[in-house]
């Protein structure tokens, strides 16, 4: 039976896994996420965001990792595989395609492993059925999407539009600017995964190359600590267990049987998931402590973003006020489930909000003004697409023109 713990001003679920304290082949010892997270010191490393990845899935006694190599996630995926090959996990292997990596992903899980995989770009749309199939079966596995372009022209370079065709796939999504994040998200995502009452897969998203090949200083706790295993008996759904939904609809279809059941199976079990998804705020709030970060929200201008826009914004911002000009920010962190109370009352007095995007179509924009009222005060912008930069000085000039102060374009500079 899980209790609850105070650590701090933190609470989370504690667990009791029977593991506990006891040692795994490498000489980890499973710890308690409270003591993890918040008790166990930890040294300053200079990693880049594929690194990172590693060490978080060398902590996070993982059962099975599958791969397929695709840009800008191919290094961490090939890492993955060295700790395998140092007895860090479970087993390991590379898939035929992107699809068959997922499906593989799912086949695991089903029979109660910790499963974490990687994916980006053009990769995620191939591999996009099984996504939506992970959140109905309530697997929770982990993929990491280090996001790029997926649009022709090919492009390699950070864009978040896959970020937009995940929303509504029922998985949990949480999206991290820095590499610290990327390595704290990974290993709490599991954490809140696979609590009883959520058991959703989790997406962990960051932008390719800005997130995963430039290097960061990054806390990280001792290679000696680990987090305990997955407890598969734990899952709403049996493993394996072929009659119990949502598992018996792959193999004796409600279509068979009437419509009427079909569809109302169908519906409530979505309902469910999204239910789901809701119930795991509590267990996100404690441990990313809040699903936004608000600074300085009683300014009337503001800026809202999520993964490297937001470190963007930071700039936009200490440039701004150079010239007198004061603005706020939030950093969104959960992106489903997502931070609509909290959305609402950081914007309350803002007369401006800005949503900066590394992608075209401003889905974080769409987001942010289906929750608050009057919806007037949001510029879906400034954007960029196919991975080009988001220079600071451009998030200047859309805040600027807004208020009618003069501008000097960054493309005039220097003429």
């Amino acid at each position: 039976m899980n209790k609850k713990a105070a650590v701090g001003n933190k609470r989370i679920i504690a667990s009791t896994h029977v593991k506990l304290g006891q040692k795994n082949k490498k000489g980890q010892t499973y710890t308690d996420p409270n003591r993890f997270f918040f008790e166990t010191p930890g040294t300053a490393n200079f990693l880049t965001g594929s690194e990172v990845i590693r060490e978080a899935i060398k902590r996070a006694s993982i059962d099975m990792s599958v791969a397929y190599p695709i840009t800008p996630q191919s290094e961490a995926a090939a890492l993955i595989g060295e700790l395998y090959a140092e007895g860090y996990m479970g087993d390991y292997f590379r898939g035929e395609s992107e699809f068959a990596v997922m499906s593989q992903c799912a086949g695991a899980a089903f029979g109660g492993a910790r499963v974490f995989t990687t994916t980006a770009g053009p990769g995620t749309m191939r591999a996009f059925e099984n996504f939506p199939m992970w959140a109905g079966a309530r697997l929770p596995i982990q993929v990491c999407v280090t996001c790029r372009g997926i649009n022709s022209p090919l492009s390699i370079q950070p864009d978040t539009l896959e970020l937009y065709f995940l929303l509504e796939t029922g998985m949990l999504i949480w999206h991290a600017e820095t590499a610290q994040d990327l390595f704290d998200f990974i290993l709490k995502g599991f954490v809140v995964a696979e609590q009883p009452d959520v058991h959703l897969p989790i997406a962990v998203c960051c932008d390719g190359f800005f997130v995963t090949h430039t290097k960061d200083t990054v806390m990280l706790p001792p290679d000696d600590v680990c987090l305990p295993p997955y407890d598969p008996y734990k899952s709403p759904v049996v493993c394996m267990d072929m009659e119990c939904p949502p598992v018996r609809t792959m193999r004796d279809p409600f279509v068979m049987k009437s419509n009427y059941i079909s569809y109302a199976a169908h519906a409530t079990w979505q309902q469910e998931m999204r239910a789901a998804c809701d119930r795991s705020r509590k267990h996100t709030i404690s441990l990313l402590d809040g699903l936004i970060d608000a600074e300085n929200t009683d300014r009337e201008i503001l800026i809202v973003a999520s993964g490297t826009a937001v470190s963007q914004g930071r700039e936009a911002i200490r440039l701004l006020e150079q010239e007198g000009v004061k603005v706020g920010l939030v950093k969104i962190k959960s992106l489903r489930p997502f931070p609509t109370q909290e959305v609402r009352e950081a914007t309350k007095n803002a007369k401006h909000i800005f949503v900066p995007e590394f992608n075209m179509a401003g889905w974080l924009a769409r987001e942010v003004q289906a929750v608050i009222p009057d919806n007037h005060r949001v510029v879906a912008g400034p954007r960029v697409g196919g991975g080009m930069t988001l220079p600071s000085e451009v998030i200047v000039e859309e805040i600027k023109k807004r208020l009618g102060m003069k501008v000097a374009t960054l493309a005039s500079r220097g003429s």
